[in-house]
């Protein structure tokens, strides 16, 4: 009586490191090399520590003495970057699927300084407190230097979007 075998392949993906021929993983991801899946990596590293380090002090401390209100917009901050914090910590797993996190903090930073610094600036009305946050919004350059822009641009700009329709309702072409 012949004995018979078991497939060496995994059952599931989670069996089993995906290899640069897996057809699950899509050419856009196969187009970002590993080093720089490390380098995003860490973007989303320095978001959540600093994050962490800077914002969790005040919802801790808050949470310890919460008979003191947190004036309104510094706990919609805390709680607003508490949350980035949480979704980088994803981005560490997941970094390309994540990257709407890391492009937020860039274009929040971007359009704050373009709306708010700069005409202060050119003002000669930039005070030493808004000095400071620019300074600290500077840390944006390392996360526009690790963004894989190249996949970036496959992604959102020249892959076609989602569909708004169902197959059910969508027109009928002519074959034009």
């Amino acid at each position: 009586m012949t004995k018979t075998t078991a497939l060496t392949t995994p059952r599931n993906l989670s069996d089993a490191a995906a290899g640069p021929n897996d057809p699950d993983i899509g050419a856009a991801t196969r187009g970002v090399s590993l080093p720089r899946l490390y380098l995003l990596r860490a973007g989303y590293l320095l978001i959540a520590v600093g994050t962490v380090l800077t914002k969790g002090p005040v919802i801790f401390n808050h949470l310890i003495n919460p008979e003191v209100p947190l004036p309104l917009f510094e706990g919609v901050v805390a709680c607003m970057l508490a949350a980035l914090s949480l979704l980088a910590i994803l981005g560490l797993r997941y970094p390309l699927q994540m990257l709407p996190i890391l492009l937020f903090e860039v274009a929040w930073k971007i359009i704050w300084t373009a709306v708010v610094v700069l005409p202060l600036w050119t003002a000669h009305q930039l005070d030493p407190a808004t000095l400071m946050v620019f300074y600290s919004c500077l840390v944006v350059l390392i996360v526009i230097a690790v963004i894989p822009w190249r996949y970036v641009i496959a992604q959102y700009v020249t892959k076609p979007g989602d569909r708004w329709r169902s197959a059910a309702t969508r027109p009928v072409s002519d074959g034009l």
